[in-house]
């Protein structure tokens, strides 16, 4: 296919699929079968347009190169359930950890590491839980480890990490940097050497100075509401996620408030847009707009903040076996999940539970094209959407 060409992955990790398609005709280019990607760690953009992803029921971590012949490249053997992936700025050196999977509480305490170029791999056990992770360039890499219950921030080095033993071996951090105990959420700014994690005091911030972080002011919220979710925008060299606000209990997620929370880290701005009620989650970044798909009784809709930070809304079709009123909007219900290129101005946006998807242009909101895929795509699914030199590997933590 022609360089420029988007190409789309979508993965329904309970059917075990991942659709390789052309963006904007959706024409299916690809096909893996059997191969249940964990949507937790979701996808990671790689440079030349490859992405990491991880199998959770095979325990591979996965390569794909949806521009060559051959998409999967080359399959690591990782610990699973995987719970987040980042890589260093290189994109080179990868950590992958594990936490709760389909249990009650998190029981696994593997980190696995790994060296893409010289296909090295070590797991060592670290701390139980649901650790988030980055992996910090600058000089000799670090792996850097959010922790909740207590909260901190464990700082590894990646060349001791590898070289552990078989076995997998306890690792106690060389450094630690003490967080609140809610903390969910990490970025990582590859260009300052800054990691962050969302905690319900706001957005911590912290700075690599040798082998170690040194903490600096935390980026409050503003209003009563907090941030989940965390993304480097690589365009603006901004953060960005929605502050959720209201009754916290899940039964009342039609009446949660939403807004767009974006603060650029060049400035110190921080720019807040309200978003509506419902269920909003993961955002996408295209070449000029942000996406944020809305889930609520009264009807669902795409919600696209362009240069203006003006909100444009576009409905989207119902699910059958959408959240309800009454119910949560975790358990046994579809959702949808949005995707977006910082090289193109398209959006993905899935109907879970119908196998559809919407590719809509981020300049007219116009839908190009309706794909519809031979799998449900339970819960939403998981998309990346990428152009072979779109700038998407500049934000190295798996989404």
């Amino acid at each position: 296919m022609p360089a420029a060409t988007p190409v789309l992955l979508v993965s329904d990790h309970v059917d075990g699929s991942v659709h390789v398609l052309t963006v904007p005709d959706g024409a299916v280019v690809g096909r893996l079968t059997g191969r249940h990607l964990s949507e937790h760690a979701g996808f990671l953009a790689l440079p030349e347009g490859r992405v990491a992803c991880v199998d959770d029921r095979r325990g591979e971590l996965l390569v794909l190169d949806p521009f060559a012949g051959k998409l999967v490249e080359r399959t690591v053997p990782v610990a699973v359930p995987a719970e987040h992936l980042a890589c260093d700025p290189s994109g080179r050196r990868l950590a992958v950890t594990t936490g709760l999977g389909k249990n009650g509480e998190p029981w696994s305490d593997l980190l696995t590491v790994l060296d893409l170029a010289t296909g090295e791999a070590a797991r060592v056990r670290t701390r139980v839980g649901e650790p988030g992770v980055t992996v910090l360039g600058g000089g000799d890499p670090l792996v850097v480890l959010r922790h909740r219950e207590p909260g901190a921030l464990a700082v590894h080095r990646f060349a001791d990490l590898l070289a552990a033993p078989p076995g997998c071996p306890p690792v106690p951090p060389h450094a630690l940097l003490p967080l609140p105990d809610d903390g969910h959420g990490d970025a990582h700014a590859p260009g300052s050497g800054h990691v962050f994690a969302a905690t319900g005091e706001g957005v911590h911030r912290a700075r690599r100075k040798g082998d170690t972080l040194v903490a600096e002011a935390v980026v409050p919220w503003g209003p009563s509401a907090r941030g989940w979710y965390l993304r480097f925008d690589t365009r603006r060299q901004a953060l960005w996620t929605t502050l959720r606000g209201g009754d916290p209990d899940p039964l009342r997620w039609p009446e949660w408030t939403n807004q767009a929370w974006r603060h650029d880290l060049e400035t110190g701005r921080t720019l807040l847009t309200d978003l509506g009620p419902g269920l909003v989650f993961r955002l996408a970044l295209a070449r000029r707009h942000t996406a944020f798909t809305r889930i609520h009784p009264a009807g669902d809709e795409l919600v696209l903040l362009g240069a203006d930070d003006i909100a444009r809304r576009f409905p989207l079709p119902a699910m059958d076996g959408a959240p309800r009123r009454g119910g949560t909007p975790w358990e046994g219900v579809q959702r949808r999940a949005v995707a977006a290129s910082p090289g193109s101005d398209w959006i993905a946006v899935t109907r879970g539970g119908h196998g559809e998807v919407h590719i809509v242009d981020a300049e007219t909101g116009h839908e190009a094209t309706r794909v519809r895929l031979g799998t449900p795509l339970h819960h939403g699914g998981h998309m990346a959407l990428r152009s072979r030199n779109d700038g998407a590997d500049g934000d190295p933590v798996g989404r």
